[in-house]
C-alpha cells in the first residue's frame, strides 16, 4: 500500500480520541503528552529505556519505539536530529505512519537541509509533517494562556497534515498551513529569531536617546563646569536622563505616524494605490507597532522620574535655601496668574497626553485589538494616536513657553533641547493638517478606493499595476 492511501487510511481510523505516540521523553514530550491526555488521547511513549517512566504523566504507557509505533498511525518525533539516526532501523514499523517533526536547531543555517527533510530522506516510506516547533513546552504547561497559541504547519499530504491540525484544534491551539516541507526550513528558523520586528526600532531608541542624553549632557554639565567651574555631575542620574526620555518619547510617537503620511503623499504624487513604497518605507510602517511601544516605555519613565522629583535631595535643598532666604529679605513671592495657567495647562496637557498614549498601547495589545473591529481599532490608532500627538507636542510647548526668546537659552550657540524635540512632531502635525484638508482627503480616499489618476499616452496606472497593492 502506498504511502498515501495509508495515511487516509489511518487518518480516518483516528478519532478525536485516538492513540496517538511520541518518540521523546523530554519536556516538550511529557509536555506534549499531558495535554493530549487532557484532550481524551491515549498516548504511548517510545523510549530507549522503558523501565525509566517516573517523570511521565500519569495515565500513558511507556514502550520501545518500535512496540509504540504499531501502537499509532500518528508520532510525535520529539527528538534532537542528531539522535535521527535510530529511526532507519524502525523504517518497517515506521511504514505509512505520519511522523510529525518537532525539532529545532540552535542556530540558523546549522544544516543545509531542514531536519523534516533530512527525517523524510531516514523514513522514506513515512510521511513527515513540519509541526509544533513554535509551541514551547511552557504553552503547553500553561494551555496556551502566554499568548503563544499558533501551531505551524508544512507538509506534502493534505490528509497528513489534516490529522496534525485536528490535535492541534482539540489542544485549544489554532494551526495555520504554511505550504509543502519545503517551507520547513522557514520554520525551523522562526523560534531562533530574537525580536526580529524589534530591531529597528531598538536601534532608533537607543540611537536617539544616546544623541540627546549627550546634547543635554553637554548643555548642562559640560557647559556649567567650563564656563562657571561648577560640578554639577549630580543632575545626570535624575535630570538629565528626564529631560531625555520625553524627548525620545516624543520623536518616536511621531516616528509612528510620519510613515504613514509619507505613503498618503506618495500614493498622491503616483495618482494609485498599485504602486509599491520603496522597501525601507515598507519596513519603517511594519514596525510601527514597535516604535510606539517604545515611546510608550520612555514616556513611562518619564512619569516615573517626575513623580520622584519632590523627594530628591537637590530640589528639598533649592526650596529650603529659597525660602530661607526671602524670610530673611523679607520678600514676599507674589503670585503669577500667567504663571498658573501656564502650569496648570502643562500639567494638564500632559496627563491627558499620557492617558491616551497608554490608551493607544492597551489597543495594541492583540487580545484587545482582536475585540475591536477594523474601524474601532483604525479610529483609536489614528484619531486618537494624532490627538496623543498633538497633546504631548503641547505639553512640550508649554515647557518651553518663551525660553527660545531668550539669548541666555542658546549655550554654545545651540537650542534648547525642548525645540529639537519639536521639529519632527510638528512636521507630522503640520503635513496631517494638510492631508485632512476637504480636497486632499477626498482625492485620498479616491486612490485607495482605486481610482487613478489618468495618464498622457497610455492606460492609467498600467505600469504599477504590476505589484500587488498596499493599503495603508
Amino acid at each position: 500500500m502506498k504511502p498515501d492511501s495509508v495515511a487516509m487510511t489511518a487518518m480516518s481510523s483516528l478519532g478525536t480520541q485516538g492513540v496517538v505516540c511520541i518518540f521523546g521523553t523530554g519536556d516538550f514530550g511529557r509536555s506534549l503528552g499531558l495535554r493530549l491526555l487532557q484532550a481524551g488521547y491515549e498516548v504511548v511513549y517510545g523510549s530507549r529505556d522503558p523501565k525509566n517512566s517516573a517523570l511521565l504523566p500519569k495515565g500513558a504507557k511507556v514502550m520501545t519505539h518500535e512496540q509504540a509505533a504499531q501502537t499509532a498511525r500518528v508520532i510525535f518525533v520529539a527528538i534532537h536530529r542528531e539522535q535521527y539516526d535510530f529511526l532507519t532501523s524502525l523504517a518497517s514499523a515506521l511504514e505509512g505512519k505520519v511522523l510529525v517533526d518537532i525539532s529545532n536547531n540552535l542556530r540558523r543555517g546549522q544544516y543545509p537541509q531542514s531536519n523534516a527533510e533530512y527525517l523524510s530522506t531516514l523514513v522514506p516510506g513515512a510521511i513527515v509533517v513540519k509541526a509544533f516547533n513554535t509551541i514551547s513546552a511552557w504553552a503547553l504547561q500553561s494551555g496556551g494562556l502566554d499568548a503563544n497559541r499558533q501551531v505551524l504547519i508544512c507538509g506534502d499530504h493534505a490528509d497528513a497534515k489534516q490529522s496534525v491540525v485536528d490535535i492541534a484544534h482539540s489542544l485549544g491551539l489554532t494551526a495555520l498551513d504554511r505550504g509543502s516541507l519545503r517551507a520547513a526550513s522557514e520554520l525551523e528558523d522562526i523560534p531562533l529569531q530574537l525580536f526580529p520586528m524589534w530591531r529597528l526600532p531598538f536601534r532608533i531608541a537607543i540611537g536617539l536617546l544616546a544623541v540627546f542624553f549627550v546634547y543635554v549632557l553637554i548643555r548642562d554639565v559640560v557647559y556649567k563646569g567650563v564656563t562657571e567651574k561648577k560640578d554639577i555631575s549630580f543632575r545626570i542620574m535624575v535630570s538629565l536622563a528626564n529631560k531625555a526620555f520625553p524627548i525620545v518619547a516624543l520623536v518616536m510617537l511621531a516616528l509612528c505616524y510620519l510613515p504613514g503620511i509619507m505613503a498618503a503623499f506618495l500614493q498622491l504624487y503616483n495618482g494609485t494605490k498599485y504602486r509599491r513604497f520603496p522597501n525601507w518605507l515598507d519596513r519603517w510602517m511594519l514596525c510601527r507597532k514597535q516604535l510606539g511601544l517604545l515611546a510608550l516605555a520612555f514616556a513611562f519613565l518619564h512619569v516615573l522620574y517626575t513623580f520622584a522629583i519632590p523627594i530628591r535631595y537637590y530640589v528639598f535643598h533649592r526650596r529650603f535655601t529659597f525660602t530661607s532666604t526671602m524670610i530673611k529679605e523679607n520678600k514676599t513671592y507674589e503670585f503669577d496668574n500667567v504663571m498658573a495657567w501656564r502650569s496648570d495647562s502643562y500639567l494638564a496637557t500632559g496627563m491627558l497626553g499620557f492617558a491616551l498614549f497608554v490608551l493607544l498601547g492597551i489597543t495594541s495589545l492583540p487580545s484587545v485589538s482582536n475585540s475591536l473591529n477594523w474601524r474601532e481599532f483604525s479610529c483609536v490608532q489614528s484619531k486618537l494616536g494624532h490627538l496623543t500627538l498633538l497633546l504631548c507636542t503641547a505639553h512640550t510647548l508649554l515647557y518651553g513657553w518663551d525660553k527660545f526668546l531668550q539669548p541666555s537659552a542658546y549655550k554654545w550657540w545651540t537650542p534648547p533641547s525642548f525645540m529639537l524635540a519639536l521639529v519632527v512632531p510638528c512636521v507630522v502635525l503640520v503635513l496631517k493638517l494638510v492631508l485632512i484638508t476637504p480636497c486632499m482627503d477626498r482625492t485620498i480616499t479616491r486612490i485607495r478606493q482605486g481610482w487613478e489618476r489618468p495618464v498622457k499616452g497610455g492606460t492609467p496606472g498600467k505600469e504599477a499595476k504590476s505589484s500587488q497593492p498596499l493599503i495603508l
